[in-house]
């Protein structure tokens, strides 16, 4: 197993699946890991993509006890990640809160970030404003957390039968209830950023092409809000997932392999 140590001794855990092609960091849900990718792994390195995937800060296999942990922490441990790596130019792919951290993580990057996607991000802002309509009504997250510490493994278990709008097998919601419970409480500090976060600055200064990838059945971050990051965007498109949920890598695999690889291809 491979770690990189980002705060002292702190280490998040990561893969690196070497390939000829444009390099694709894949970056997961809140309280997810990177095991959520498997099937948009195995496609992207059919088709000869590099693929680096991490757990953030206080998921999956990472360390549980970090001192912080943050949207911007995580940008900062991918960023860091390429640069161990000796990655110049790469892709990034985030979904749900891992959205907004793609997002943060293409702003450090600069030139060197060749694209993003965002599926079913949590950006630009999660939370309603008086000039952003779209979203949930402010403190929302907070709320969510104060559920979610009161009863973790209830409330997770109910989180994993929300994910989808296409119905799934008793399996699969067993499969990811597993990965949530394997995050630590400490990265409930990253959900409770949504009430904040804003990202519409960052999104219209972007010079990297981005596809918001919308699921318009999604129950979890409201549609309106990854079609306004398409809209933000210098060089957004949106594909709509017309049946999916949260989850169209899910629901509907094969025509989200399609679609993301599409995009790579024109930005390779």
């Amino acid at each position: 197993m491979a770690y990189l140590a980002v705060a002292d001794d702190r280490k998040i855990y990561f893969e690196h699946y070497p390939g000829k092609g444009l390099p694709v960091v894949l970056i997961h849900g809140w309280g997810m890991s990177c095991r959520v990718w498997d099937t948009t792994l195995v496609a992207l390195q059919e088709a000869g993509h590099a693929v680096v995937s991490f757990d953030q800060r206080g998921c999956g296999s990472s360390d549980k006890d970090f001192p912080v942990i943050s949207i911007e922490q995580s940008a900062a441990d991918a960023v860091a990640l390429l640069r161990h790596l000796g990655i110049g130019r790469a892709a990034v792919n985030g979904w749900s809160l891992g959205g907004a951290v793609a997002v943060e993580t293409a702003r450090l990057l600069g030139p060197a970030c060749a694209g993003v996607v965002v599926t079913a991000g949590a950006t630009p802002r999660y939370v309603q404003a008086p000039d952003f309509p779209q979203g949930n009504p402010p403190g929302s997250t907070a709320q969510t957390v104060a559920m979610l510490r009161a009863d973790r493994a209830n409330f997770l278990y109910a989180l994993s039968q929300g994910v989808c709008a296409v119905p799934q097998s008793p399996q699969m919601i067993e499969w990811m209830w597993s990965i949530f419970m394997q995050a630590g409480p400490g990265a409930d500090a990253a959900l409770l950023q949504l009430d904040t976060v804003d990202q519409r600055a960052t999104l219209a200064a972007l010079e990297a092409p981005l596809l918001s990838i919308v699921g318009a059945k999604d129950a979890i971050v409201p549609p309106d809000i990854c079609r306004a990051a398409g809209r933000l965007a210098k060089r957004g498109s949106v594909v709509e997932f017309e049946e999916c949920g949260h989850a169209p890598f899910i629901e509907d695999g094969p025509r989200y392999r399609s679609v993301l690889l599409d995009f790579l291809a024109k930005i390779a």
